[in-house]
């Protein structure tokens, strides 16, 4: 199996600004991720960008930069632009990889790519992991997933799903035993030939309110398949907290060598 990363990287980002540029153990963080998807086994690694500070630190590091517009939605409609610039071909698999995930796990990655491969009915794949505290099933920052019996999203949500009705009537502050809940990674894998397809889409009212691109997918029929990993995912980074305690792991990772 073959298959490229794209890591959609844009400076603006509405609660951190120039995240991606971050200095994690003396890299760039988007550097992190590009090194991570590397470990994964990937053909090509790609990082897709409007802004060419972000272009100019990946390349200072021997990776690979497709110019995009500064105007997507969503990173699945710069990496469409990056995939559509490349000239790949339909049945190429593109897996998008955040820009602020600098621990994400290779094997996640790769993953991903081959339960995409193995479903040619899907038209995307991706991850989910149990939820097994209450906290973040009530936690809107957490995206939730719904799996049908094949492994198939029937949703995502920020709201606390699936509802245990006569549970949580009685309490919210713990999950009842059996609930099959579980979390979103927000690590996708594509056809190119479905990239292609994507920002004709018309987006949904799902898709606005809930502010989940996957959802357009869904609204249209696509099918995402869902890869349940058992081991919780390390978190990225969307706050100035965050990016603070990946940064005393790198400074840690560093200073153990």
């Amino acid at each position: 199996m073959s298959f490229t990363v794209v890591i959609p990287a844009r400076y603006a980002s509405t609660r951190l600004p120039g995240k991606e540029l971050a200095d994690l153990g003396g890299k760039p963080m988007v550097v992190r991720v590009a090194e991570r998807a590397r470990e994964s086994g990937a053909r090509h690694v790609f990082v897709a960008t409007d802004h060419l500070e972000i272009a100019a630190a990946v390349e200072r590091c021997g990776f690979q930069v497709v110019m995009t517009r500064g105007d997507h939605a969503t990173g699945t409609d710069r990496i469409a632009e990056a995939a559509e610039r490349l000239g790949l071909a339909p049945d190429t698999l593109v897996v998008n990889v955040q820009g602020d995930e600098p621990l994400v796990e290779p094997g996640l990655i790769r993953a991903v790519a081959m339960l995409l491969d193995e479903t040619p009915e899907a038209a995307i794949a991706t991850a989910c992991s149990p939820i097994r505290d209450a906290a973040e099933l009530f936690n809107s920052n957490v995206v939730k997933v719904i799996l049908d019996n094949e492994g198939f999203a029937r949703y995502f949500s920020r709201a606390p799903i699936p509802w245990a009705r006569d549970a949580f009537a009685a309490s919210t502050k713990k999950l009842p035993e059996g609930l099959p809940c579980y979390r979103h990674i927000g690590v996708y894998a594509y056809r190119a030939e479905f990239l292609r397809t994507f920002p004709k889409l018309a987006d949904s009212p799902l898709e606005r309110f809930e502010a989940l691109e996957q959802l357009r997918a869904l609204w249209h029929g696509y099918g995402i398949a869902v890869a349940v990993r058992h081991d919780a995912p390390q978190p990225g980074v969307d706050t100035a907290e965050d990016l603070e305690r990946v940064r005393a792991l790198f400074d840690r990772k560093n200073h153990e060598r």
